[in-house]
């Protein structure tokens, strides 16, 4: 990239990067020295600081740089770190070989002239699902391949339904869910929980009704999205849903559920090792559709893209880095020790074939949606901030669905 080119990395592109992560973060630092000194290393930069040295990610990672003939240098960072700490080493001229980033922000980078193109880099992504590759195009354009994805569905407890006499078949829709959560609050149990907090987390979970009501996310006031936002707060009046929504994180959500007392619970595939450890049988649904059918969820999980270089030399390597990291075995590999949906039909087959539990995650994510699809871009963070301040005001009672997605839409234009 020209530095003139850099200097165009605005301060913006930087607050649009703080308000789009945030739906699942950990804690790391690394070193921010993206090149070395040997053009025989390739840097690295991902999300998963979990993964220290020795892990099967960084064996991984050992390999692919072993296949191309070169070292590999890595380092994980905190969520939100990362991608502010790419925008500042473009800038520098100094970005990493290999960027692994939360899909949302891909579109922030790719405006703000970081990344390479597919058609630059020649990433084949012709096995991925055309839904989940969306979260990382622009302008008609595709900045990378998702290495994973993970979105939300409803957990719930089994015990509890066959106590209220609720076949789990029957909910198909969202006048189904209400009737099972009213059969549920009846026999003296607790009905649903989920994530309404005023943060980006808020606006992920209330997507999938959002979505599911048909709504769009450029007509926040529609007669749908208000139908969506309704059924929240009717939830809330009845009983069925805790006042403690309002400030829920996915964690705390999980928390309430894992007590043993809710019907369900809206969360992701994250919560998949403590689903296990409930000490309950549980299972998954997709999200219903208002009228039937899987809602479209938020996808959550990372793409893999290749940053744009000084020495365009160094593409033809970073490619085969990449390629290596999203192969088949590879893929499926990686997704497994992340919890992830693999973004192949082939390998979610293979997936499913190892663990029939996850066939409701996959469908889940056949479903799913990226929150910057629909070439909405670095649009949506004031999107998802109105949004969920609207959730917030109407689930609060303060004011009216209708009041609070018609300022909501007023203050996106």
């Amino acid at each position: 990239m020209h530095s003139s080119s850099r200097r165009l990395l605005a301060t913006v592109a930087l607050s649009t990067v703080v308000a789009v992560v945030g739906t699942a973060c950990s804690s790391g630092a690394g070193s921010t020295d993206a090149k070395d000194a040997d053009s025989g290393t390739y840097t690295v930069w991902d999300p998963y600081p979990q993964f220290a040295k020795g892990s099967a990610w960084t064996k991984l990672l050992d390999k692919c740089g072993t296949q191309a003939g070169v070292k590999i240098k890595r380092t994980g960072f905190d969520t939100s770190d990362l991608a502010n700490k790419t925008l500042l080493a473009a800038q520098q001229g100094n970005s990493p070989d290999v960027l692994i980033v939360d899909n949302p922000v891909v579109s922030t980078l790719a405006e703000a002239g970081v990344l390479t193109t597919t058609d630059d880099n020649k990433l084949d992504t012709s096995k991925v699902d055309p839904n989940l590759l969306a979260a990382g195009q622009s302008g008609g354009k595709t900045y990378g391949t998702p290495i994973g994805a993970n979105t939300l569905a409803l957990y719930y407890n089994k015990e509890v339904l066959k106590e209220a006499g609720v076949d789990i078949a029957s909910v198909k829709d969202w006048k189904s869910l209400t009737a099972a959560l009213a059969k549920v609050e009846k026999a003296g149990k607790k009905g649903i929980t989920f994530s309404a907090i005023g943060t980006e987390e808020g606006s992920f979970q209330f997507l999938p009704w959002f979505w599911g009501s048909g709504a769009q996310l450029t007509e926040l006031d529609s007669d749908k999205a208000v139908s969506a936002l309704s059924l929240w707060q009717d939830w809330l009046k009845k009983g069925y849903a805790p006042n403690s929504v309002i400030n829920n994180t996915q964690t705390t959500s999980w928390q309430e559920f894992a007590g043993g007392d809710y019907a369900f619970a809206e969360n992701g595939t994250w919560q998949l090792a403590n689903a296990e450890k409930a000490g309950f049988e549980y299972g998954v649904l997709p999200i219903p559709g208002s009228d039937g059918g899987n809602a479209a969820a938020p996808t959550g999980g990372e793409f893999v893209t290749l940053p744009v270089q000084d020495d365009t030399g160094r593409y033809t390597t970073s490619q085969k880095l990449a390629t290596c990291l999203t192969s088949t075995q590879n893929l499926y590999d990686t997704d497994t020790t992340l919890s992830y949906v693999a973004p192949t039909t082939e390998v979610q087959n293979k997936q499913v074939a190892a663990n029939a539990d996850l066939k409701a995650w996959v469908d889940a994510v056949k479903a799913a949606r990226g929150r910057t699809s629909d070439d909405l871009g670095t649009k949506y963070p004031k999107i998802s901030e109105q949004l969920w301040k609207a959730v917030q005001s109407a689930l609060s009672g303060s004011r009216s669905p209708e009041d609070a997605l018609t300022s909501a839409q007023a203050a996106v234009k």
